[in-house]
């Protein structure tokens, strides 16, 4: 699955935007606001959800991990699929969205386009209680610096396999601690280049 994208912004759109990894333009769905914060040519890291269908797969980015989490979380509500659970995190926030069910603010939710008010009820029937306690679990319970997990994620979302990824980065951890280089000092993109290199080698 592909969690994580760091990469060039090619195009933006404000349904829609592309971003160059490695040399390759991912077409990522995303919100308004996540288009607003965007800026062609300028590097951006999204938090994606990869929906599997059929007869398409379809990235879902988002600026932060608690609004990808969010939005995952929602779709488990019974008739909300991924384009209405966008329209939710395009309307609201993580927070603003945990208020309006904790307070039963029907009317808020009824606001998004594509939940009338029987999906608003859902909503908050099947939500309550399970919205507040999201943010930042998954963290958590990581054992793994978040640099390396954004490493990892961005050499699967290349191709790598989750062994070759470790592989990888620990070749390339093993190199700059010969040296006597703290890799979790140095850039993301640096550390993507070496272990790119390294994973092309072995």
């Amino acid at each position: 699955m592909i969690s994580l994208v760091n990469g060039i912004v090619r195009s933006i759109n404000s349904d829609r935007a592309v971003i160059e990894v490695g040399g390759v333009g991912l077409a990522v769905s995303i919100t308004g606001p996540t288009s607003a914060q965007l800026h062609l040519g300028s590097a951006t890291q999204l938090f994606t959800s990869l929906v599997v269908r059929e007869d398409s797969l379809t990235l879902f980015g988002f600026l932060d991990e608690e609004s990808r989490n969010t939005f995952e979380l929602v779709q488990t509500v019974s008739g909300i699929g991924p384009k209405v659970a966008l329209a939710i995190m395009g309307s609201h926030s993580p927070d603003s969205l945990s208020r309006a069910i904790a307070q039963e603010d029907i009317k808020a939710i009824e606001k998004v386009p594509g939940i009338g008010r029987k999906g608003a009820q859902r909503l908050i029937l099947e939500l309550k209680g399970k919205i507040s306690d999201l943010g930042g679990a998954e963290r958590v319970q990581s054992h793994q610096p978040i640099w390396r997990e954004q490493l990892t994620s961005a050499l699967v979302s290349l191709g790598f396999s989750a062994k070759d990824s470790d592989s990888a980065i620990n070749e390339v951890l093993a190199t700059y601690a010969e040296s006597g280089v703290d890799a979790s000092s140095l850039d993301l993109s640096e550390l993507l280049k070496a272990t790119l290199a390294q994973g092309r080698r072995s």
